[in-house]
């Protein structure tokens, strides 16, 4: 246990072993437990335990590895509510969820990074793949973003771009589609060039209006400081001192990525974000996404970074549809391998 709470052993580690956790007296016991115990419920599930609290004590009884766990996410919990930040029901799945990851980062330290705030509302990671990613854009140049729906790559490097810029990092941001969208194509939207493009960069404009004062966005579009455009107009740039995102990257052609990377200008930062099982692009045309790694790996300076359905942080049931349709995909490989082998 760290400082944030204190942990005695009444009895031998054994089967039903008994520990004590004592809360910081500074720290708010419904904040740490919830509102009708809620967390504390989460918790006795979670970890097979049975949690008894008195005052500010917190006595534990189970399995000793359970109990280990159980306190490490107390600790967290405390620390969290520290921040300053509410706990929600949300919040202590995923604490809990990083701590069975057994991983070296400390879940507090994940869910606690403040990238951006806007009118009262705080963007930071929810996961702990989120929080790599992150970390990758703050050390790499190029940094790519794959996975699937949900995730938070575009999200997340957009607010790292608003961040940049906030800093005078960058003197600009631009964030661009490649122009192929679900069979629907830009000649066939009504009206004028300006008004087909809209509602294809719609969802860019979207989190924008997140991440920045609305009443602001029309000055820094007009302006240059911020540009939302079509992988197309990117053509034959330079593109220096800028934060830029390609997002959808999976409907780019090989020949449109490499067009896109080697836009890059002196002082500049390339995300590039997609998720390679949702490609529209024509039968037979391949992805300039799902190869770009093996043609970059091992660069330096380049990072790759994938995201999964543990890392969806959408409603619940969009990491169980991700989840599904990735066994799905995988059971359909596998018999279609088999099929083959049978037929040599």
């Amino acid at each position: 246990m760290s400082e944030q709470t204190k942990a005695n052993d009444t009895t031998a580690a054994s089967p039903g072993t008994l520990h004590t956790v004592v809360v910081p007296q500074s720290i708010n016991m419904v904040s740490l437990l919830g509102p009708g115990d809620e967390h504390l419920a989460l918790m006795e599930r979670s970890f097979g335990a049975d949690i008894h609290v008195r005052g500010n004590q917190i006595t534990l009884r189970g399995e000793p590895g359970e109990i280990a766990l159980a306190e490490r996410m107390l600790d967290e919990l405390v620390t969290l509510v520290r921040t300053g930040q509410g706990l929600t029901q949300e919040t202590v799945e995923r604490v809990i969820t990083m701590l069975r990851a057994e991983t070296t980062e400390r879940p507090a330290d994940v869910l606690s990074l403040n990238i951006l705030s806007n009118r009262g509302r705080t963007i930071r990671p929810k996961t702990l793949n989120q929080k790599r990613y992150v970390d990758a854009i703050d050390k790499h140049t190029i940094v790519f973003g794959i996975g699937p729906a949900g995730t938070g790559k575009t999200y997340l490097a957009m607010a790292k771009a608003v961040q940049a810029l906030q800093a005078k990092k960058v003197n600009r941001i631009i964030l661009s589609r490649p122009a192929v969208e679900a069979g629907e194509r830009l000649g066939f939207l009504p009206g004028t060039l300006s008004e087909k493009i809209d509602p294809y960069l719609r969802p860019l404009y979207d989190a924008l209006h997140d991440m920045v004062d609305p009443e602001s966005i029309p000055k820094l579009l007009a302006s240059g400081t911020i540009e939302v455009a079509p992988l197309a107009f990117l053509r034959g740039r330079s593109l220096n001192d800028s934060f830029i995102i390609l997002d959808e990257a999976q409907n780019t052609t090989p020949e449109q990525m490499k067009m896109f990377l080697t836009r890059l200008g002196f002082g500049s930062k390339i995300v590039v974000t997609g998720d390679i099982t949702q490609t529209d692009l024509p039968s037979g045309v391949k992805s300039g996404l799902r190869i770009v790694e093996g043609i970059l790996d091992g660069i330096e300076d380049i990072s790759f970074n994938r995201l999964t359905a543990h890392d969806v942080v959408r409603h619940k049931l969009v990491g169980k549809i991700v989840a599904a349709y990735d066994e799905h995909d995988a059971s359909r490989e596998h018999r279609q391998q088999m099929r083959g082998a049978h037929s040599d």
